[in-house]
């Protein structure tokens, strides 16, 4: 790998990965699953799915990627030639996940400029569900066609390929190092004024009543290690990428605990100020908050633009670096997404990193599209459920089998305690990545299959049974087809 492609310092690797973690992904998901999953119960499981999967397995694919100076197909298929499909089934998986995530990040496009006038008028929600998206959970929604939406994720795509054409410390690194502390800065600000809401006390008692009786459902522990998944882009080969492209005395222990640490306190911190707004709207509407938190896309396109109407003046300063901020976050997370299955296929197939992009670019903008219809937002909820609740938490056990197993993690202690000034990792951690992990999240996985048979109607298990089919297939292509690049065959190690 060419030395442009390597971080110019560990702080822009760190915050590379808070930022692939803390764009729009947070602010509309996790307060959503807070509330849906016990409120304050949810903390049980979610901290359990911190300390039991979210350090432990960053640890282990930061080990492993930072050995392999390459790609993830690549690395998988030096460990073993015969799981190489596993190298392509999870770049292409985080690819699906970019490409509706364009969508969102097109949606906060409009809003961005929305928030100059307020746009969206005294009924946010009405304006986003029914004005804007237009939403219908008929397939006959596919038809209805809604230009400003496609122009807006046609801009972000503009923008994300002008990035990637940039090497890895000028393009996202440089981009990293703005974006992400001014989110926390502005982040602080709303949620600081938002604390101060009539009603805000009634948003925050509904988030933090536990629901202790949901501690014995299945449910709020596939959401709880499902967040950690999201949010941390575990399983996904990002943090694997990332680390391959790191120095040779980078702490990684350290780097772990401070990217979950932070990515922590954001969500939380984020959820704060989401639900003293619906509080808020609660008491002004005299609507129970319960009936306000129908999505959890529609908490940041609705929530927030409610707090901006009651702002005066100050939202239109406000709003607008709200939005903007949020926007540019999201840029970060999404160029996260494109690098696994872009290095992937420069290592195979020997293409330039700028071809590569670009042929992505435009393949993730055509289907896209799909996206800018009236079905797009159900068609978006179906996709998620599926790569995050199935095929992502599938990738974490493989990974857990090819990288502690097959790769032997035991001779990655060595190098990481040496470098690291915090944690000391051992056989405790041997045990936690070869044996409780991957049983763990095995089990989850069975029934997170059973809950989309059981509860999904028939057009979500249609569009599961396509969004799998792609996967598959894509990913058998990427296999099968034969390698260009002469070096493919060839390993780089560092331990």
């Amino acid at each position: 790998m060419a030395d442009k492609n390597e971080w110019g310092s560990n702080l822009s690797f760190i915050l590379a990965m808070i930022g692939s973690a803390v764009g729009l992904g947070n602010i509309w998901r996790y307060p959503y699953v807070l509330y849906s999953n016990g409120g304050g119960a949810f903390y049980i499981p979610y901290i359990v799915a911190i300390l039991l999967m979210g350090i432990p397995f960053l640890i282990l694919e930061y080990g492993v990627g930072y050995n392999y100076k390459s790609s993830f197909a690549k690395a998988v298929k030096t460990i073993n030639a015969k799981w190489e499909y596993v190298g392509w089934f999870l770049p292409v998986a985080v690819f699906m996940i970019m490409i509706y995530y364009s969508a969102i990040l097109g949606w906060d496009g409009i809003y961005m400029i929305l928030s100059f006038t307020k746009g969206w008028g005294a009924d946010p929600n009405a304006f986003f569900t029914t004005t804007l998206l237009q939403s219908t959970e008929s397939v006959s929604g596919l038809a209805n066609f809604i230009p400003v939406i496609a122009v807006a994720m046609l801009v972000g795509w503009i923008i994300i390929w002008l990035i990637s054409h940039r090497d890895l410390e000028k393009g996202l690194g440089k981009v990293s190092k703005i974006l992400v502390p001014l989110l926390f800065v502005i982040m602080v600000v709303i949620v600081g004024f938002s604390l101060t809401l009539p009603g805000a006390s009634i948003g925050l008692t509904v988030l933090f009543s536990p629901d202790w009786s949901l501690l014995g459902n299945f449910n709020i522990w596939m959401a709880a290690f499902g967040q950690i998944i999201f949010s941390l882009s575990l399983g996904m080969s990002i943090a694997f990428t990332y680390a391959s492209y790191t120095k040779d005395d980078s702490d990684l222990i350290t780097n772990t605990i401070s990217i979950a640490l932070a990515n922590s306190l954001f969500e939380n911190f984020a959820a704060l100020g989401v639900f003293s707004i619906l509080g808020y709207m609660s008491m002004q509407s005299g609507t129970a908050v319960s009936q306000l938190v129908t999505q959890g896309t529609g908490l940041v396109f609705i929530a927030y633009p409610t707090v901006f109407n009651v702002l005066g003046n100050w939202a239109y300063v406000l709003g607008p670096l709200f939005f903007i901020t949020v926007y540019l976050a999201g840029l970060t997370s999404i160029l996260s997404t494109i690098e696994p299955l872009s290095f992937s296929i420069q290592n195979k197939f020997g293409l330039s990193r700028s071809k590569t992009m670009t042929i992505l670019i435009i393949v993730g903008a055509a289907i896209s599209m799909l996206y800018a219809t009236a079905f797009g937002g159900y068609l978006l909820g179906v996709v998620d459920t599926f790569v995050n609740q199935i095929a992502i938490l599938m990738g974490v056990v493989i990974e857990c089998i090819v990288f502690a197993w097959l790769f032997n993690a035991e001779k990655l202690i060595g190098f990481l305690n040496a470098r690291s000034k915090t944690l000391k990792i051992g056989k405790w951690w041997l045990v936690i990545v070869k044996y409780i992990l991957p049983i763990f999240i095995t089990v989850i996985w069975i029934g997170g299959m059973i809950d989309v048979v059981s509860n999904g109607t028939f057009e979500q298990l249609v569009f599961t049974i396509i969004s799998a089919a792609v996967l598959l297939i894509a990913s058998l292509i990427f296999t099968v087809r034969p390698a260009k690049n002469p070096d493919w065959d060839k390993a780089d190690e560092r331990v």
